[in-house]
């Protein structure tokens, strides 16, 4: 494989000399801020494949296949061990999200991994607490009741001890736009604001690896690297296989259009339910 280096810049991207047609637009990762390429075994865990079918061999999922054989880190999103400093031990790669992941030692040297928030070094301490008197800095774990307005913060529970479920891809922050009573308002990185309970925790600081935007796969080798199959137009099927197929020549999409393979409205159509649950937790809608 040809990596050979032009030059690096401010945000951590690699560019490649074009001495290939695909290496001309490529743009990866430098990967400098890792400081190790080996995972801690006793958190890995098999990862067995679908590729897109369910229990009946029946694809469910389409463009899912292939890619490149990877071990599933255990990442501990809800940070259950409260008031123990922990210590970080490295800054590491993981094949299942964007995000790096961090691998944290607590006084018993018990290990855990936990996602990597910007700003975080080896040798820092990171805690979990509901306490008030905690630092405000990025790696705490924190209950929303204690965390000041503006901040950034990631890995952000919806539900008081369940773990975080939100705000965990790469680059990624919410802020806290304002508490009242017993909920605080979140502004999600959708643009959502959304009531949240002041006893659920967040994560300070910003998702590291901020520069995951900025990728350019560059051939489709890679994207069959990470599983990803190709996309046929519906428009160059034909009518048993797609509303927007058959024609002579070239042909538009029809009517309706644009529509799914089952004939949903598509780009741009809205499918949360009306009445779910939870839009009363919604105080503003996404853009």
């Amino acid at each position: 494989m040809n990596f050979v280096l032009c030059h690096y810049n401010a945000m951590g991207i690699k560019k490649h000399k074009p001495t290939t047609p695909s290496l001309r637009w490529t743009h990866t990762s430098d990967f400098k801020e890792l400081t190790t390429d080996e995972p801690y075994k006793p958190l890995l865990r098999p990862l067995k494949k679908s590729g897109g079918r369910n229990v009946y061999g029946r694809i469910t999922v389409r463009h899912h296949g292939g890619g490149h054989k990877r071990m599933y880190r255990l990442i501990d999103f809800k940070r259950g061990r409260l008031d123990e400093f922990a210590t970080v031990l490295t800054i590491e790669y993981d094949p299942n999200r964007s995000s790096r992941i961090m691998l944290i030692e607590y006084p018993d040297h018990r290990k855990s991994y936990c996602i990597a928030p910007l700003e975080t070094k080896v040798g820092d301490k990171v805690v979990s607490s509901y306490k008030p008197d905690i630092e405000i800095k990025p790696g705490n774990c924190l209950s929303l009741r204690h965390i000041p307005l503006g901040v950034p913060i990631h890995n952000l529970e919806l539900a008081k001890g369940k773990g975080g479920q939100i705000v965990r891809s790469a680059g990624n922050l919410a802020n806290i736009t304002a508490k009242e009573g017993d909920m605080a308002q979140v502004r999600l990185p959708s643009g959502e604001v959304r009531f949240i309970n002041l006893d659920c925790r967040a994560t300070i600081g910003q998702v590291s690896n901020i520069d995951h935007e900025s990728l350019v796969i560059g051939k489709a080798g890679r994207s069959r690297w990470l599983g990803i199959r190709p996309t046929v137009r519906g428009l160059a099927m034909n009518p048993v296989d797609h509303p927007h197929g058959g024609g002579e020549g070239k042909s538009g999409q029809g009517n309706p259009h644009p529509v799914t393979p089952w004939g949903k409205p598509t780009k741009g159509f809205k499918t949360r339910n009306k009445n779910k649950y939870s839009n009363k937790f919604i105080a503003k809608k996404r853009k």
